[in-house]
């Protein structure tokens, strides 16, 4: 059952950020939010000068309670009437989001902390969550969006995770009341190995013929679930990478699967949602397909 918003918060300017994203999410579908933080040095097994960094209110602890506190207060402020619980977890950030993405409708964090190193694009909280939680991951990257930033772009291939990002994609787009921009790339046929036999015959126009029937097959059922959401699709003979970051470029939200069709078998994240990450110019959310 996913019934609540999770976010994440450490004090960062990058956190406060997630926050407010975050709030709206929960507004808009009509969940509680939950604020997590990941209080780590009662895991550290070092002398703090005595034993009062774990009383509440004292020390260390109540510094991370009162980062709980001020990020529930900001919540509330921007989302009035919005259920907020707070959670604080003896144990580091990651563990302590991914533990409550269990039961969760969505992940919410921002793409750096304070503890991230400096120039450095994602934090390595968000990436690992991308990477291992079990319910959709939204990473808030620095910036104002665009002014025209008026869509939900979800990029689209025939993977298990590309399909769940495609599910995700409706519906942000129905609850957020805009309209949802399919994306989905083919490249020219290459050689994957010693062995690999390319096709004798290769027609452009017949494949992507072939990729935009794909498309429509994998869209199917959709727009009967989500009547109201507005979809337009693009096909490109192109890399799904440079695309979808042309996109993100007027989107409210990028959705992607956390690997897709081309990826290494067992591999945990592929390319295109690493470099999403990095470089889009929107909140991107990956997602993975259920186990």
């Amino acid at each position: 059952m996913r019934n609540h918003v999770v976010v994440g918060t450490d004090g960062s300017a990058s956190a406060t950020q997630a926050m407010a994203w975050a709030a709206h999410e929960a507004t808009l579908r009509r969940l509680p939010l939950r604020v997590v933080h990941g209080f780590v040095w009662s895991q550290v097994h070092a002398p703090l000068g005595g034993a009062v960094y774990l009383e509440s209110g004292a020390g260390l602890r109540g510094a991370a309670e009162r980062i709980l506190a001020e990020a529930a207060t900001t919540a509330r402020s921007a989302e009035p009437g919005l259920v907020v619980e707070t959670s604080l977890v003896e144990n580091s950030g990651t563990v302590a989001l991914l533990e409550s993405a269990r039961d969760a409708a969505v992940v919410v964090v921002g793409s750096r902390g304070l503890g991230g190193f400096s120039g450095l694009i994602v934090g390595s909280t968000a990436v690992q969550l991308a990477m291992y939680s079990p319910c959709p991951v939204v990473v808030i990257r620095d910036g104002e969006p665009a002014q025209d930033a008026h869509r939900i772009v979800v990029g689209v291939d025939a993977s298990d995770h590309a399909l769940a990002a495609l599910e995700f994609g409706f519906e942000e787009a129905s609850v957020r009341g805009v309209p949802l921009h399919t994306v989905h790339t083919w490249t020219d046929p290459v050689s994957t190995g010693p062995g690999d036999m390319l096709p004798l015959v290769f027609d452009p126009d017949v494949v992507h013929e072939e990729e935009t029937r794909l498309l429509a097959e994998l869209l199917a059922g959709w727009s009967e679930k989500y009547p109201d959401v507005q979809v337009t699709r693009q096909v490109a003979r192109a890399r799904a990478r440079d695309e979808l970051l042309h996109a993100s470029q007027r989107a409210q939200l990028l959705v992607v699967g956390a690997r897709g069709v081309g990826g290494f078998r067992g591999l945990l994240f592929g390319s295109v949602s690493q470099a999403m990450l990095h470089h889009a110019h929107c909140p991107v959310a990956v997602v993975r397909a259920r186990a």
